[in-house]
């Protein structure tokens, strides 16, 4: 029997390892058949959005997402409502009712505005069309992460250059532009930071910038913004410019984050290159119908204006009084600083368990701070109660 039993391991031993090998074999054929993505693609981080829930919580606070505290118009509701008994239709490829409302309404040409499916796409597709495998696309330290997700992803080597107190060093940009530079992103306000260059800044800027390069500028929060010494840029656009580029979101101000609607105001040889490879149905006919009724609602958009200046300001100073730092914006949302990455860690995690959801920006090499929406009355304060009570514990 036991002579058996050896028998039996030194045939079953040698079966499993050449199941093992055999297994392992197969993988490696695998690993080494399969499609490969582009060189480039492999190193991008996934972008991680900051509206991640609370199973634990029925009501949650949502002050990650820099979304509009007081939502979308009714009347963009009632639109989007309305649009559902057309479903069977394709919508308006060329988007010609919005484009001729956002024109209307910013005072800007129609026949230079392209519509994307939120400005993050236009910025992808800016990227692609712009630069490839040798370019470079350059943008601030800070700058929004799809800035250089959408450079990997066309090929393209991304360039940061160091701002001065979270504020974009236009000097720095300048020294960082090379002959491989092709796009230039600079968001004003920038997000996560919320500063921004003033008008003159951004003027001088793009003056000294090579004709051969895209100036992009994103201006997502420019709706919120009130100071007398910003401009979102569309000043820099005339009838002889060929290079620059500003872009508008509906996820803001406007409460439609759902619906993925974003616009570009451009030069029309960049229009031109955008309507070629953009989908022919980027838009889908409910958002655009929803877009033109904000737009309209223009007591809606004071409201949320005249919302985000009360209690952006009462938010920056109620995080001062705490004795957190800040960093002083004009968004609506406020970047708030903690002596280190384990107390801002501490506090992030002491928030989400009340069911108040606040962004990390560890992933844009901040990891001392937390960006903080500006949020309804209620939630604003419930979040600085929830801080209170952590900071003196």
């Amino acid at each position: 029997m036991a002579r058996a039993n050896t028998l039996n391991s030194s045939l079953i031993y040698p079966i499993r390892a050449s199941i093992v090998y055999g297994l392992l074999f197969q993988h490696l054929v695998y690993m080494i058949n399969q499609p490969k993505p582009r060189p480039g693609i492999l190193e991008i981080q996934p972008y991680v959005a900051g509206n991640v829930g609370i199973d634990s919580h029925e009501k949650i606070i949502q002050l990650a997402s820099n979304e509009s505290a007081l939502g979308p118009s009714p009347k963009a509701v009632e639109a989007y409502r309305a649009a559902a008994a057309q479903l069977h239709r394709y919508p308006d490829g060329s988007c010609q009712a919005l484009r001729n409302m956002i024109a209307e309404k910013h005072h800007i040409n129609a026949g230079q505005i392209v519509c994307g499916n939120g400005s993050e796409r236009l910025i992808d597709l800016l990227a692609r069309a712009y630069a490839g495998p040798g370019d470079e696309i350059l943008y601030s330290q800070y700058g929004f992460l799809m800035y250089p997700i959408c450079s990997l992803a066309a090929g393209a080597t991304p360039v940061t250059a160091a701002e001065q107190n979270f504020v974009a060093d236009t000097n720095a940009l300048l020294a960082a532009v090379t002959e491989k530079t092709r796009v230039i992103f600079l968001a004003n306000p920038n997000n996560p930071t919320g500063t921004y260059l003033n008008k003159n800044a951004l003027k001088s800027f793009y003056e000294q910038l090579p004709k051969n390069i895209v100036l992009v500028i994103d201006s997502a929060y420019a709706e919120f913004v009130t100071v007398a010494d910003y401009s979102a840029g569309h000043e820099l656009i005339t009838p002889d410019t060929a290079n620059v580029v500003v872009l508008h979101t509906f996820s803001k101000i406007h409460g439609l984050a759902a619906l993925r609607l974003g616009w570009a105001y451009c030069a029309k040889p960049i229009a031109e290159v955008l309507n070629r490879i953009r989908g022919s149905f980027n838009i889908n006919a409910a958002a655009q119908q929803a877009g033109i009724a904000a737009l309209q609602d223009d007591a809606h958009l004071t409201r949320a204006r005249e919302h985000n200046d009360k209690w952006l300001g009462w938010l920056q100073q109620a995080l001062q009084t705490l004795g957190l730092q800040i960093t002083p914006g004009i968004g609506n949302f406020v970047l708030t600083h903690f002596k280190d990455a384990e107390q801002c860690n501490a506090a992030l995690h002491y928030l989400k368990q009340r069911g108040i959801i606040v962004r990390s920006v560890s992933s844009y090499g901040i990891p001392k701070s937390l960006r903080i929406t500006v949020g309804l009355e209620h939630e604003n304060k419930a979040c600085i109660q929830a801080l209170t009570e952590f900071l003196a514990q």
